[in-house]
């Protein structure tokens, strides 16, 4: 690929039309409206998108589609373990079982940082052995709150 030093400007995308070469194609969706999208989601997707949708977050998802349908989409062990994943985080069960032994969680809270080693039995904090990062965190705060939520290893629902 050279660079062009002339004022010509890069052919955009018009009424829904793309480039044929998929970054050419991939970097001209910002530039196109909402109607334009639509129109490449009808030919991408065999279902309409969300009502709501906004054009920023078509965007993305229509540039990963058409590279899935160029070079390819996930592996099926990627999709079950994504799958997987999703049904963990789904049940509030929290990811502090994912936490591996030797990790280090950080918080500061109100101008004292405070950390906290994972270990296979349990966690350790300012040389103490807990079983939980919540009874960690009524040491650090007085009240009940959830650890995962506290030291960021799980995201709040709404």
């Amino acid at each position: 690929m050279g660079c062009r030093f002339s004022s010509e400007r890069e052919p955009r995308a018009q009424k829904g039309r793309m480039p044929d070469d998929i970054p050419a194609r991939i970097a001209s969706l910002p530039s196109l409206n909402k109607a334009q999208l639509l129109v490449l989601w009808q030919q991408n997707f065999s279902h309409p998108p969300p009502p709501k949708l906004r054009k920023e977050l078509m965007v993305p998802v229509l540039a990963y589609r058409l590279q899935e349908k160029e070079f390819g989409g996930l592996s099926h062990h990627a999709r079950r373990r994504l799958q997987q994943i999703a049904l963990g985080l789904g049940s509030g069960k929290g990811s502090v079982s994912t936490l591996q032994d030797g990790s280090r969680l950080v918080r500061i809270w109100r101008g004292v940082v405070h950390e906290v080693s994972v270990t296979d039995s349990g966690f350790v904090y300012q040389d103490r052995l807990f079983r939980s990062l919540s009874s960690i965190v009524r040491e650090i705060t007085g009240t009940q709150w959830s650890g995962p939520l506290f030291f960021g290893t799980r995201k709040k629902t709404t």
